[in-house]
C-alpha cells in the first residue's frame, strides 16, 4: 500500500510519519505542498509541525495550497487520510473536519505523555483499536484546544465522530476532552497527539501509535 506523507515549509515530523508508515508495512510516497496533482496513492498523511509558522492561524496557509486541493478532491471520494496535530490544523482549515483548533487555554506550550481513549474503532485509521482501549501517545502543541459551537459539539457526539479523547487530564483545554474527530464516512481522522511517536520501544513510551498505520493497511487488505 502506498502512503503518501505530505511536506510543507514547516513540517516537523514528516520523516517521523513516514517511518511510522515504513515500521507498519506501507511503502511511503514523498509529497510536496506545492505540486498540483497527487500521485497514485492509496492513503495520505498529512503530519505535525508548524506550517508557514502558524501565521493568520495554524494550518490556514497549508491548507490552501495546491497539493491539498488533490487531496480534498481525493478524501471526498473516499481516500483515507490523517492528520496529525498540524494536520489536525489543516483538516479543519480545509473543511473536511468539523470544529478548530485554537491557542491552548493555560497558554502555554505542552509536551508530555499522554493517555487517550478510543471512542471509535472502526474507522479507517483506528481498526487495530478496541473501542474503549486506553492507549498512550505524546502530545506537544501550542494550539492544541479543540472547540466548536455547542450545537456542533453535540451533533458531533451524537454522530459518533469523536475518535480519540483525553484521558488522565486535558492537556489543552480542549472541549469535551475531545483529542481527534473522523469524517461521516471515517476515512479522515485528525487527532492533536502523535502516533508517529509512539512505534518503538526504543524512543517512544509505548508502540501504542502504530495501530494508526497498520489499521489503513489492514483495510485495505480486506477491501
Amino acid at each position: 500500500m502506498r502512503i503518501g506523507v505530505v511536506t510543507f515549509p514547516g513540517s516537523l515530523d514528516d520523516v517521523d510519519a513516514a517511518r511510522a508508515v515504513r515500521l507498519a508495512g506501507g511503502e511511503v510516497v514523498p509529497l510536496w505542498h506545492a505540486d498540483a496533482e497527487l500521485p497514485a496513492v492509496d492513503a495520505v498523511v498529512l503530519p505535525g509541525g508548524f506550517s508557514y509558522g502558524d501565521y493568520l492561524r495554524a494550518g490556514a496557509i497549508a491548507a490552501r495550497q495546491p497539493l491539498m486541493r488533490a487531496v480534498v478532491d481525493r478524501a471526498h471520494a473516499g481516500m483515507p487520510v490523517l492528520g496529525i496535530c498540524n494536520g489536525f490544523q489543516v483538516l479543519c482549515e480545509a473543511g473536511l473536519l468539523p470544529g478548530a483548533l485554537t491557542r491552548n487555554s493555560h497558554l502555554h506550550f505542552r509536551n508530555r505523555d499522554q493517555a487517550l481513549r478510543v471512542e471509535r474503532a472502526d474507522t479507517a485509521w483506528t481498526s487495530s483499536y478496541a473501542q474503549g482501549q486506553t492507549i498512550t501517545v505524546p502530545v506537544k502543541n501550542g494550539e492544541g484546544r479543540y472547540v466548536a459551537a455547542d450545537a456542533d459539539l453535540d451533533r458531533i457526539e451524537g454522530e459518533g465522530r469523536v475518535v480519540v479523547r483525553y484521558a488522565g487530564g486535558n492537556p489543552n483545554g480542549s472541549s469535551r476532552d475531545i483529542a481527534g474527530v473522523t469524517s461521516a464516512d471515517g476515512r479522515v481522522v485528525g487527532l492533536m497527539p502523535h502516533p508517529e511517536h509512539a512505534v518503538e520501544e526504543l524512543t517512544g513510551p509505548s508502540v501504542d501509535g502504530l495501530g494508526f498505520f497498520t489499521s489503513v493497511l489492514q483495510g485495505a487488505l480486506s477491501a
